[in-house]
């Protein structure tokens, strides 16, 4: 029989050791770029049943601009307030979506997507940009996945 609390507990254990990787990796490092594309190999990695993993930066246009990723070509450029990264861009808050398709104006980059998570990046009130995973199963995330991201996105931020 599967038992839900067990399961949750060894997800947020693994989130727990991902976070710990990420700390160890990044440490000493002040190099955004090189911190953001370990980061985004390191989520790669780790968590299984998705398809796409990487950042969007803030840009001197105010858009979201591509940045280290892992995944299929994206795109390049999204504008504040537009699909689910600039939604999380424009309110500074994540933004959970268990069905892409049901999001209006999402911006599909990869047909094969089909849920997606959003966690804005904020250092000293100012938008960095965002952390983007993309799924392509419906509702792969959920409250848990939400929180341990905003930790990790915790830790990242205070090493760029």
């Amino acid at each position: 029989m599967f038992n839900v609390e067990m399961y949750s507990g060894i997800r947020e254990e693994n989130y727990n050791l991902v976070i710990k990787q990420l700390h160890a990796l990044i440490h000493d490092e002040t190099n955004q770029i090189a911190n953001l594309s370990n980061a985004s190999s390191l989520l790669n990695q780790s968590l299984d049943r998705i398809n796409w993993v990487g950042f969007y930066l803030m840009d001197t246009n105010q858009q979201l601009v591509l940045g280290p990723f892992q995944g299929l070509p994206a795109c390049v450029r999204i504008p504040i307030g537009k699909g689910v990264c600039g939604t999380s861009a424009l309110k500074k808050e994540s933004v959970l979506v268990a069905d892409v398709h049901q999001f209006p104006g999402h911006i599909a980059c990869d047909a094969a997507s089909k849920s997606e998570i959003v966690i804005p990046l904020i250092k000293d009130d100012q938008l960095i940009g965002v952390l983007d995973i993309d799924s392509p199963e419906k509702d792969r995330f959920d409250e848990l996945d939400q929180q341990k991201l905003e930790e990790f996105v915790a830790v990242l931020v205070e090493h760029i």
